[in-house]
């Protein structure tokens, strides 16, 4: 089944301009019918939070999907788990699994990774934030899921992730990165589960 609806959650630090997110939105223009939408999250874990509940509000209960990278993973995670969302389809790339734990350390006024002249704080309320938002431990039916864990992350720890997202769809890349610069090479397994 195709979705009709596909929300990309970007991940910290970077944007709707991020290569994944922009080849996302080029897959998604060229499927008939389907809504796409990727905003632009702000700093705040609560507002970006408010903010895409408020965009998907009208959205159905199923023929969605929701793809997310590094802490959009996490959102994305958040947002599925939640009792309204639990027949969406869900993609996480390079998922963050503790943000709040990971985060912490980079507290204070920082840049956005695809315009450098573009300033935000981030905060320890922040932190707080992404704590509250936890999903619960175990996901209430994995095989929504498609993961895909790069070995080679710089950012975060494989191993994690894979134990997050035990019996879900997807793979485990040998190589290479945090931002995924083989997505291409990949896509195509991403989008067989969204449109299954």
């Amino acid at each position: 089944m195709n979705p009709t609806h596909l929300l990309y959650l970007h991940g910290f630090r970077s944007s709707p301009a991020s290569a994944k997110a922009r080849r996302m939105a080029t897959w998604a223009a060229e499927q008939p019918g389907l809504r796409f939408v990727c905003p632009q999250l702000p700093p705040s874990p609560l507002a970006a939070m408010t903010l895409v509940t408020g965009l998907v509000a009208d959205w159905p209960a199923d023929g969605v999907a929701v793809v997310g990278s590094s802490l959009g993973g996490f959102y994305a995670t958040w947002l599925a788990e939640r009792p309204a969302h639990r027949d969406w389809r869900v993609g996480v790339l390079n998922p963050a699994v503790d943000p709040a734990r990971d985060l912490a350390r980079h507290i204070g006024t920082l840049t956005a990774w695809h315009d450098p002249t573009l300033q935000f704080d981030f905060t320890a309320d922040h932190v707080a934030e992404l704590a509250a938002l936890t999903p619960p431990a175990r996901l209430t039916n994995p095989a929504r899921y498609y993961a895909l864990i790069a070995k080679g992350d710089e950012l975060l720890d494989w191993r994690e992730m894979l134990a997050r997202y035990a019996g879900c769809d997807g793979e485990v890349l040998e190589g290479s990165d945090h931002g995924l610069t083989d997505f291409e090479d990949h896509l195509p397994g991403l989008v067989r589960h969204l449109q299954a």
